[in-house]
C-alpha cells in the first residue's frame, strides 16, 4: 500500500508542477464549495502570505465521510468562510470500497486537520499520513478517540459468516495469518450513535481551537449549541424505545446500526455484519430471518439506503403473512456532494431515521 500511495503522490506532484507552468487556473472543488454559496471563495495564498498581508488564515480541513464533514461545518459556523473543508467520499462511494486518488493524498498531506473513522476500511491512511508535509497537522482517528466505547463487530444468530475479511492473498506466512485472525475488527459505524456524535463534536471543537486559537471560544460555543440539538434528539430516540411495542429490528441487509440499537436497548437480527461486502444471502439465512419475523410477529423488515432491497423482499416473501412493510433506514454511507448542496444534514437524516424507527417499533 505504501508504494501505491507514494506513486499517487508522485503523480499528483507532477500534475501540480505542470499546472504551475500554465497560465490557466484550475480551481479545486471541495464539498464545502459545492454546498455553501454564501461562503466566499477560498483564498489561494499560502498561510504565510495571508498572515503577511494581515488576512485571516485559511484552515484546510479534510474529512473522509459525510458525518465528520457535517459536524465540522456545524462547529465552524460562520468561520467556514475562511476554511477549505473537503469531504473525500463525496460521490456516493461506500467507505468500505473507497481508494484515495492522487489529489486526495495531496489534500491530506498539506491540510491543517484530517478526520477519519480509523477502522479496517481506512487501512490506507497510515501510508498517506507518511507523505504529510505539514508537521503541525491535527489528526483525529474517531475509533481511537472513542476508546473503550468502540465495539467489536459481532455475528449474531442467523447472520451470514463474514467472508469479506478472509485473506485474498495466499502468500502470508502461517504466523502472520494466526496473528491476523485474532486481531479485533471494530464496527466502524460509530456516527450512528448520537451519544458518540456529542463526544466527537467536542473533540473536533477542541482541535480546531488549538489550530485557530483566535476563534477557539466560538468553536466551543458552536459545539455546545449543536450538542444540545443532538442531546434533544437522543431523548426522542430513547422515548421511542421506551414506548416500543416491539423491541427487535430485523434487517434483510447489512447491519450498520449496532451503536444505535445498543444505545437504546434494542435487539436485532440481520443478514450480514455492517462492514460486509456480501450481497447474496444463503437459503439458510433467508429461512432464519423469515421464521424469526413470524415468530416475533414483526410488522416490518428493515433495509438500508440504496435501490437493491431484494433480500428484504425475499424475507417477506417467505413469511407466513407475506405482508410485512419494508422500511429503509439511512446509514449515511452514500451521501454525495449534491446531497449536501441540496441541504442534507446529519441531524436531518437522524430525524428521518427516528420516524422510521418509531414505525418499526410500533412507538407512534
Amino acid at each position: 500500500m505504501k508504494k501505491y500511495i507514494s506513486v499517487l503522490v508522485s503523480a499528483a506532484l507532477a500534475v501540480t508542477l505542470c499546472a504551475c507552468g500554465s497560465s490557466a487556473q484550475t480551481p479545486s472543488t471541495t464539498a464545502a464549495q459545492a454546498s455553501s454559496e454564501k461562503a466566499a471563495e477560498a483564498p489561494k495564498d499560502s498561510a504565510e502570505e495571508a498572515a503577511g498581508n494581515g488576512e485571516e488564515k485559511e484552515l484546510k480541513i479534510v474529512t473522509t465521510i459525510f458525518p465528520e464533514y457535517d459536524w465540522i461545518r456545524e462547529v465552524l459556523g460562520e468561520e467556514i468562510s475562511h476554511a477549505e473543508l473537503t469531504m473525500l467520499l463525496d460521490s456516493g462511494v461506500d467507505l468500505h470500497s473507497y481508494q484515495p486518488t492522487a489529489q486526495d493524498i495531496m489534500k491530506i498531506s498539506t491540510c491543517d486537520m484530517f478526520v477519519y473513522v480509523g477502522g479496517e476500511s481506512d487501512g490506507w491512511v497510515d501510508d498517506a499520513l507518511k507523505e504529510a508535509v505539514n508537521p503541525d497537522m491535527k489528526v483525529i482517528n474517531l475509533l481511537e478517540t472513542l476508546g473503550d466505547k468502540a465495539k467489536e463487530e459481532e455475528v449474531v444468530e442467523g447472520m451470514e459468516a463474514d467472508h469479506d475479511h478472509e485473506h485474498e492473498e495466499g502468500e502470508e506466512h502461517e504466523g502472520e495469518e494466526d496473528e491476523h485472525e485474532h486481531e479485533a475488527e471494530y464496527d466502524e459505524h460509530i456516527w450512528l450513535s448520537l451519544r458518540n456524535a456529542e463526544e466527537l463534536v467536542n473533540v473536533i471543537a477542541e482541535n480546531l481551537g488549538e489550530i485557530d486559537s483566535a476563534n477557539a471560544d466560538t468553536y466551543m460555543a458552536n459545539a455546545e449549541a449543536y450538542n444540545e440539538k443532538l442531546a434533544a434528539l437522543d431523548k426522542e430516540y430513547q422515548d421511542a424505545a421506551d414506548k416500543a411495542q416491539v423491541k427487535t429490528l430485523l434487517f434483510g441487509d447489512r447491519f450498520p446500526f449496532r451503536y444505535l440499537t445498543d444505545d437504546y436497548g434494542l435487539d436485532y437480527y440481520a443478514a450480514f455484519v455492517g462492514c460486509s461486502a456480501e450481497t447474496e444471502a444463503s437459503f439458510e439465512t433467508i429461512t432464519f430471518l423469515s421464521q424469526k419475523t413470524d415468530e416475533l410477529a414483526l410488522p416490518c423488515v428493515m433495509t438500508i439506503e440504496g435501490t437493491d432491497h431484494r433480500i428484504a423482499e425475499t424475507v417477506v416473501g417467505n413469511t407466513a403473512a407475506k405482508d410485512q412493510k419494508i422500511l429503509v433506514m439511512d446509514s449515511m454511507q452514500s451521501v454525495t456532494a449534491k446531497d449536501v448542496e441540496a441541504g442534507t444534514t446529519y441531524l436531518g437524516i437522524m430525524e428521518k431515521n427516528l420516524e422510521v424507527l418509531r414505525e418499526a417499533l410500533g412507538a407512534k
